[in-house]
């Protein structure tokens, strides 16, 4: 092993900030801010200037290494005989060390790719088409900005994210085969990017083409600069929603619904009298690690960990257990600000004054070819946020949750937290802003949190509508508490559930009352899934953590239960096709449940996403719930001409309309790529289980793909466990496929068949139990 690895031959970052840790000493921390100069000056005047950097380069990196080899000695990794690390440290930043080493070893790619991401980079691997999703992140992510709150941050979080860079570099440092697409170093400020763990944060609510319409190169700012004509009208012609040249290719969509589902049960309703929890986020496959973090410091958290992250997302430890589900509650909001043009430059209207807009030129580079090229973007803020599109000859500015730090201190302490206590005290930073939280914990408390970041607002406006941005009553009004907010703590019932659906359904009966909370905190009605947990809980007892995974793959699809029975009632009619009316026969023998040899699940769900599909651009223009719209407004035309389409279709691809559900819905992992090319003629596994939009709790999104008539599955079910709270915490788990992205490992596929087949693990939390099961052991750098 090379004593200097030539990625890490520099003391100072590309940005100009220190990559040594609080910890490290004021001397060496001094000298490392003043950068390789102070060295150089001490080297000795024989040395040519060229020299003498490249000794100061080689002392401050040989100085690094000594310090990673140093907390890599105070960590274990143990894998069990899944793959899963298991990471002992001495302290909790020994931990997270360890953890990013771990990670970076079982999907490198996938931490970089996260990181590209988030800081607005990843053109620079990916080439221009990626310049307004970098744009995006830009419009909110500052580097300097984060550098100077990484500084003033405590010192015990500095040192967790000083960890995270050192498990990284270090990781980079012992496996010099590995070539990272754009980031050869990490530093401790980048964690501060992405802090929050949620698989669509807030600022991805920005649309894309709808940036772009506005910030390309013949979009509406360029016409203001060029014309000035700020409004976005062009002779009195509305500028289209999709700029001319499109210069980015949106990815197709599955339309799965994301979220997750999250239940607890308390212990008067389990067999053992103690409490469980069910965790079950609905993600992009692979998306997440599983893994154990233990201290000497009190950390001992286990479960779903969003890659390049150093805290467990979903999980648990002995003490209690956390399962997050994106929330609907209100945490965004849009303005319309009214452009003025002056000969200085662009205004707003606000109270009554006009406003200088921001204005500031980013500069993204992208890859091209073999080489790099770079495109300068002017972007425009109004105090309430940056400009992201124009509505109606005005500018929409966004307003959200910005607060890194507290952020990233919220998911790390909840992984900490003793007992509900402590979990209340730490949902007061109010920074979990895309989740609702469903708890349980080992002394029988069940907790439900309806979103954590809500903005107190006036009611007189409608708040799901863009607002006046020059009308001062539209501002935010301090936050809403966790007293104000929608909670639920031990109801009589003795369940919760959420699927990201309403909360007044959380608890049956005993539920919060949407009458008593102003609407903004949750604006949407119930989901297919929601009325699916509560029949699957209102009426369980004695649960067990077997009986619970029972409950949530329960393989009924409710959506279809108001659907079918007006297309059934059609079948009578002697004037439809022989073959429409057998069809229609055929489905109305249906018990409405998914099954691997069910032909019935197949045709319905063809006539289901047939039938969306025309309702859905309808349901839009009418302002109403899709749900609603396929159980009030469809018509019968439109019900036959479905599911005439949906048996050509079945025809088409497999020969007949009577094919079983296995055949179609199926499961392929054909190497490490994030995005998979499948393949219909290479191997794959049948599922069961179906799209949550149908109902189906246990959550399969699949379609088909270029090429292929099966359906290949890319989201849903990804890290699934139930674990039950007492003296000793127990636990069973599966995560989708395997934990490596290496196809030539035992892991890359070895959950595979028990994922498919809704098959659960025993998961190994103590360490007893790592070691009976125990497959590898080592520290990081062996």
């Amino acid at each position: 092993m090379p004593l200097v690895d030539s990625r890490f031959n520099s003391s100072v970052s590309s940005t100009g900030h220190s990559p040594y840790p609080a910890f490290a000493g004021a001397l060496l921390r001094a000298a490392v801010l003043s950068g390789i100069a102070l060295l150089v000056a001490c080297a000795p005047a024989t040395d040519d200037p060229q020299a003498r950097v490249e000794k100061a380069a080689a002392l401050i990196a040989a100085t690094e290494i000594a310090r990673w080899e140093a907390s890599a000695a105070n960590v274990t990794i143990k894998r069990d005989r899944w793959g899963i690390p298991h990471i002992y440290g001495k302290t909790d930043a020994d931990t997270v060390f360890g953890t990013l080493y771990a990670q970076a070893e079982d999907d490198f790619n996938r931490v970089e790719t996260n990181y590209l991401n988030a800081m607005g980079r990843l053109a620079e691997a990916e080439g221009a088409g990626e310049l307004y999703r970098d744009l995006r992140m830009k419009l909110f992510i500052d580097p300097e900005d984060l550098q100077e709150q990484y500084e003033d941050s405590a010192p015990w979080l500095r040192e967790l994210m000083d960890a995270f860079a050192d498990g990284l570099n270090y990781y980079l440092h012992t496996h010099p085969e590995v070539t990272p697409r754009v980031i050869t170093r990490f530093e401790p400020w980048m964690a501060l990017s992405f802090s929050e763990g949620s698989i669509g944060g807030d600022i991805e609510q920005v649309n894309l083409r709808e940036l772009q319409s506005f910030y390309g190169r013949e979009g509406v700012a360029a016409r203001a600069r060029e014309t000035g004509d700020a409004s976005g009208m062009i002779a009195g012609i509305r500028p289209p929603l999709s700029p001319p040249r499109v210069e980015q290719q949106v990815a197709v969509s599955d339309n799965e619904p994301r979220g997750s589902n999250g239940f607890a049960i308390a212990p008067e309703r389990s067999a053992s009298g103690n409490a469980l929890l069910w965790i079950n986020p609905h993600t992009s496959f692979f998306f997440r690690s599983e893994l154990h973090m233990v201290s000497e410091e009190g950390l001992n958290a286990y479960g779903a960990v969003t890659w390049g992250q150093f805290f467990v997302y979903q999980g648990f430890s002995d003490k209690a257990g956390w399962m997050h589900t994106s929330s609907r509650a209100d945490a965004i909001d849009y303005y319309l600000e009214t452009i003025i043009e002056r000969e200085d430059g662009l205004y707003y209207e606000y109270d009554g004054a006009e406003i200088e807009l921001t204005e500031t030129t980013l500069t993204l580079p992208y890859r091209e070819g073999d080489g790099m090229a770079e495109r300068e973007f002017t972007v425009y803020h109004s105090h309430h946020g940056p400009i992201i599109r124009a509505e109606d000859g005005k500018w929409v500015s966004i307003k959200l949750m910005q607060e890194p730090v507290k952020a990233l201190t919220q998911s790390y302490r909840r992984t900490k937290a003793e007992g509900h206590v402590e979990f209340y005290r730490n949902m007061r930073l109010h920074t979990n802003s895309s989740n609702n939280t469903v708890y349980a914990d080992a002394e029988g408390n069940i907790a439900y949190y309806h979103g954590n970041f809500i903005p107190r607002r006036d009611l007189s406006f409608d708040w799901n509508r863009p607002l006046d941005g020059s009308d001062p009553a539209t501002e935010w009004q301090g936050l809403h508490t966790l007293e104000e907010s929608i909670t639920l703590l031990n109801p009589p019932n003795g369940w919760i559930q959420n699927t990201n659906n309403w909360p007044f359904s959380a608890a049956g009966e005993n539920s919060p009352r949407a009458e008593d909370y102003p609407r903004y905190m949750a604006n949407y009605v119930e989901n297919p899934r929601g009325v699916h947990a509560v029949r699957v809980l209102e009426n369980a007892d004695n649960m067990t953590i077997d009986s619970l995974i029972e409950a949530a793959y329960d393989p009924t699809l409710v959506a279809f239960e108001p659907l079918l029975p007006a297309l059934v009632a059609l079948g009578d009619d002697a004037a439809l096709p022989e073959q429409t009316r057998a069809a229609i026969a055929h489905l109305a023998d249906w018990n409405y449940q998914f099954g691997l040899e069910s032909t019935q699940t197949s045709l319905a769900v063809f006539w289901g996403e047939a039938l969306m599909s025309a309702a859905r651009p309808l349901a839009r223009a009418a302002d109403k719930d899709i749900y609603d719209y396929l159980a009030s407004d469809i018509t019968d035309a439109q019900r036959l001409t479905a599911l005439t389409g949906a048996v050509e279709t079945l025809e088409e691809g497999f020969g007949s309309w009577q094919v079983p559900w296995g055949e179609i819905n199926r499961y392929q992992r054909n190497d490490g790529a994030i995005v998979q090319q499948f393949d219909d003629s290479k191997p794959s596994l049948p599922v069961a289980f179906a799209s949550a939009r149908w109902g189906s709790l246990a959550s399969f999104g699949s379609r088909s793909y270029p090429g292929t008539y099966r359906w290949y599955g890319t989201s849903g079910n990804s890290f699934v466990a139930a674990v039950e709270f007492g003296e000793r915490v127990r636990a069973r788990a599966v995560t989708v496929g395997g934990l490596s992205n290496d196809p030539d490992s035992t892991h890359f596929d070895d959950q595979a068949e028990l994922y498919t087949q809704g098959r659960f693990r025993d998961v190994y939390y103590y360490p007893e139990d790592v070691d009976a099961n125990l497959s590898a052991e080592y520290r990081p750098g062996e």
